[in-house]
C-alpha cells in the first residue's frame, strides 16, 4: 500500500508525475531491438530498420499482427508476443542497472513526496520484471500496464486511467515520454509531456525535451509549472 512521503520536491501541491518505461525509466530499446532481430529470425523474418521503427511505443499485439499478418489467431498472437518477451528479460536480467535513464534514481528520490505512476504499453512481466529487479515499485503509487486498457497508446485510455486512480485531474498531470505514440496519448488525455530523447532527439507536441533526468532541464521546467486554473 502507498504512503505518502513527507519532504516534497518543489512542486505546486496537486500536480502528479506519470512516466512511460521503456525509454523512460530504463532505455532498453537498443534491447526490444535485439531481441525481435533474433526472435524473428525463428520464424525465418528478417527484421528491417522500419520495422523496428514502427514498434516504438506500441503494444506487442499490436507488434506481432504488424510484423506477421493480420491471419494469425489470438492465442498464437498471445504465444509470440510473450516467447518474445521471455526472450527480452533473459538478455534484461545481466544489464538491467546499465541500461536505467541517466539521473532516474536521484530524480524520483527528489520527487518522493509527489504522486507518481508508471503507465506503459508493455506487458505485465516486463513490468513486474523491472519495477522488482530495479528497486522500483515503491517509488510509484500506481501502475498501469497494457493489458489494463482495451486502447493502446497513442490512444490516451492508459494515461486517463493512471490519472484517476492517481485521483488527479489530466491537466495536473506531466507525463515523461519517449515515442511520439507517447506523445500523442499524453496530448489526448490533456496533459503537459516532458520529452526524455532517448529514441529520437526531437518529439513534436512536447513541452521541454531532456536527454535524462541529470542536467537540471526538467527541475527547471517542473518548477515552473502551475496546477491548472
Amino acid at each position: 500500500m502507498y504512503e505518502p512521503q513527507t519532504n516534497s520536491a518543489p512542486l505546486v501541491d496537486g500536480l502528479a508525475l506519470i512516466f512511460d518505461m521503456d525509454g523512460v525509466i530504463l532505455d532498453s530499446n537498443p534491447l526490444h531491438r535485439e531481441s525481435w532481430t533474433a526472435f524473428n529470425r525463428r520464424y525465418g523474418l528478417e527484421t528491417t530498420a522500419a520495422m523496428l521503427e514502427w514498434m516504438y511505443g506500441r503494444r506487442n499485439d499490436e507488434i506481432v499482427r504488424h510484423y506477421f499478418g493480420e491471419g494469425l489467431p489470438e492465442e498464437e498472437i498471445a504465444a509470440r508476443g510473450a516467447a518474445k518477451e521471455e526472450l527480452y528479460r533473459e538478455i534484461l536480467a545481466t544489464r538491467i542497472e546499465a541500461v536505467l535513464v541517466p539521473g532516474l534514481r536521484p530524480f524520483l528520490h527528489r520527487y518522493r513526496g509527489v504522486p507518481m505512476a508508471l503507465a506503459t504499453n508493455a506487458e505485465p512481466e516486463n513490468v513486474n520484471f523491472v519495477l522488482d529487479r530495479a528497486g522500483l515499485r515503491p517509488s510509484f503509487r500506481v501502475v498501469v500496464d497494457g493489458h489494463q486498457v482495451s486502447h493502446p497508446k497513442p490512444h490516451p485510455e492508459v494515461y486517463l486511467r493512471a490519472a484517476a486512480l492517481l485521483e488527479t485531474a489530466p491537466p495536473d498531470c506531466i507525463v515523461f515520454e519517449d515515442s511520439p505514440a507517447g506523445v500523442a496519448a499524453a496530448r489526448a488525455a490533456g496533459m503537459r509531456v516532458a520529452g526524455i530523447a532517448t529514441t529520437y532527439v526531437n518529439l513534436p507536441g512536447t513541452d521541454v525535451m531532456a536527454d535524462n533526468f541529470c542536467n537540471g532541464i526538467l527541475d527547471a521546467w517542473l518548477k515552473a509549472q502551475q496546477r491548472a486554473r
